[in-house]
């Protein structure tokens, strides 16, 4: 699918095909199914997906994907930022190294609790957030020696999930976010406010539309993250809850020209094939291409 000629710079990643880091999230599509199907959508640019989705050496990486006419442009990392900050920044210091290898731009880091999945999260004290915003702060220079931008990503189920700790973070460090349309809601952050509010602090975009029943659900206890995503709780863009046109166009105006990712979070099942996933992205990407043509229009 060609889209029409438009100034949003539009991404896609393999968790939109169900590619999870999380153990038992559910069947993991091979990267040749995933890449082919997004080459066949025409998209043009994606994240990495969790660790040893795609090959760890940089070249074979970056050859694969570009074989499918796609350019990689950075990925995702959850650490435990909050302790052994030695151990956290030597990771860091591993995959910066790689992702700039590869030919990438950005790192996505998340301030993981150290256990499995996203389900739990046990507050921090003032000293284990303070360990936190400085080792964010060390892994920003890490990044930055490697040629490549850090946004820490507000996320279900990390030490960085609630407005309040959105806020605090804001407050406390000058690492740029990762706005994702999704966690923001979930946790309780309106993201268009919070993309008004904090228009110099966007460094990259995850957009996901949702189901804010579900979303309330999650929020409130009664149902676990994982369940929820099992259960739709992301959905196309422009088919859910999420102003995700006026989100569009207010980080447009505000300056913003980053990346905009598709990321409709899913969990499939064994047996399952890409065609669900690939269908909800070409109407994720088709609502874009609308609001794209529309910002370039405005622009004559």
């Amino acid at each position: 699918m060609t889209e029409p000629l438009h100034p949003l710079r539009i991404a896609a990643a393999p968790i939109s095909w169900g590619v999870c880091e999380v153990p038992g999230w559910g069947h993991v599509l091979d990267p040749g199914t995933v890449l082919t199907e997004m080459a066949g959508l025409g998209i043009t640019a994606t994240e990495f997906g969790p660790p040893g989705y795609l090959p760890e050496d940089p070249v074979e990486l970056r050859e694969m994907v570009s074989a499918y006419g796609i350019a990689p442009i950075g990925g995702f990392l959850a650490l435990a930022l909050h302790r052994d900050p030695g151990r956290a920044s030597a990771a860091a210091r591993a995959a910066a190294a790689r992702f700039a290898a590869a030919g990438a731009e950005i790192l996505v880091l998340a301030a993981a609790t150290g256990q499995d999945g996203y389900d739990t999260r046990t507050p921090l004290d003032d000293r284990e957030w303070r360990t936190l915003v400085d080792t964010a702060a060390t892994i920003g220079e890490i990044a930055a020696a490697h040629g490549l931008r850090l946004a820490l990503h507000p996320h279900v189920g990390t030490h960085v999930e609630t407005a309040a700790a959105v806020d605090r973070f804001l407050a406390d460090s000058e690492v740029d976010l990762c706005l994702d349309t999704g966690h923001l809601l979930i946790g309780g952050t309106d993201p268009v406010d919070l993309a008004r509010r904090h228009a110099d602090r966007l460094g990259h975009i995850h957009l996901k539309d949702v189901r804010t029943a579900l979303a309330a659900e999650v929020r409130g206890g009664g149902i676990e993250y994982s369940e929820a995503v099992r259960q739709g709780l992301y959905v196309p863009l422009g088919s859910g809850d999420v102003d995700i046109a006026t989100l569009v166009r207010e980080t447009y105006a505000g300056g913003y020209r980053g990346w905009y990712v598709i990321e409709q979070d899913a969990a499939l099942r064994p047996g399952d094939a890409a065609e669900v996933p690939t269908h909800d992205a070409r109407r994720s990407l088709r609502f874009l291409a609308e609001i794209g043509a529309g910002l370039a229009s405005a622009r004559i």
